[in-house]
């Protein structure tokens, strides 16, 4: 059950119709279709011998193990690759919030003049594909600029993500302006209308953003191969394909090691997804303003 506000302003109780017996079938059926393949992946990457057919999917216990995720880190260093995808993953996030906040606040409740023209150049990047500018983009990084095998040269070209600059904007965009306008009136800058007032209403955009920028980053591979020669710099999706395409075909177990390594890429952002799926609800920003 939830509550809801009337036009005058009074609460008002809203409930929930429960769902009937056909489609809470329909729901389970579809939520069993989707997870699994995380199961399989699981439950494949813990096998000793390989075993592709539907029974693998129900493992006798004498053939689990944990020999995969043992040879994985053995042959890459498994910490060390996490640490560089978490600082690659951490600064490209905390740049994509950063300037996202600033430029989204800027577009939806200043007014300067080119405002519209700015807006649509920024939609307009949005249809490029980023592997048009990768030769540019490595001959400024790491010819011109020395930055190969550092954390700055891979986190520079995701520094700004137009994508989190439009899902801020919309959400500012729902703020109500009266509140704008009393604080201006009150005395306050624009700095401190954003961080006192915009940002702890829209919340649900700071979560939002830090979780579709960090799917990329975290799965990133074509430009961390291009700009890291250093085996010690690679992030985890570099160092878990390299393993795959030399290391894990002389394995003993082939697919196993392959799905370990899928399991040990996809756990981070799984559990990210887990701990802050509730944040993805809507806000009532129009219940900041009483009366």
């Amino acid at each position: 059950m939830s509550i809801t506000r009337s036009t005058h302003g009074a609460p008002r109780r809203r409930t929930r119709r429960p769902l009937g017996a056909g489609s809470i079938v329909l729901l389970s059926l579809g939520a069993l279709a989707f997870l699994f393949p995380f199961y399989y992946m699981v439950v494949g990457s813990l096998q000793s011998s390989p075993d592709t057919s539907v029974a693998g999917a129900f493992p006798q216990p004498g053939n689990l193990t944990g020999e995969n995720y043992a040879n994985i880190n053995d042959s890459i260093s498994l910490l060390r690759a996490l640490v560089n995808s978490g600082i690659f993953t951490g600064g490209v996030i905390l740049c994509t919030v950063v300037f996202g906040i600033l430029a989204g606040y800027a577009m939806a409740q200043m007014r300067f003049r080119g405002r519209g023209f700015v807006f649509a150049l920024m939609l307009l990047v949005q249809m490029i594909p980023f592997q048009l500018l990768l030769i540019p983009l490595y001959i400024m990084i790491v010819r011109d600029y020395g930055l190969g095998d550092s954390y700055l040269g891979m986190i520079l070209p995701f520094a700004i993500n137009s994508t989190a600059v439009f899902v801020f904007r919309q959400y500012f965009l729902q703020v109500p302006a009266s509140l704008f306008e009393a604080a201006r009136i009150d005395g306050a800058g624009e700095l401190g209308i954003l961080f006192r007032i915009a940002l702890p209403l829209v919340r649900p955009a700071l979560v939002t953003a830090v979780l579709l920028t960090f799917i990329g980053p975290w799965n990133e591979f074509l430009w961390p191969f291009l700009v890291t020669k250093d085996a010690s710099m690679q992030p985890l999706a570099v160092s878990l394909a390299n393993y795959i395409s030399t290391v894990a075909s002389a394995t003993s177990n082939p697919f196993g090691a392959i799905l370990a390594g899928a399991c040990v890429l996809a756990l981070p952002a799984v559990v990210l997804f887990i701990v802050f799926q509730k944040q993805f609800t809507a806000t009532d920003l129009g219940s900041s303003i009483k009366g």
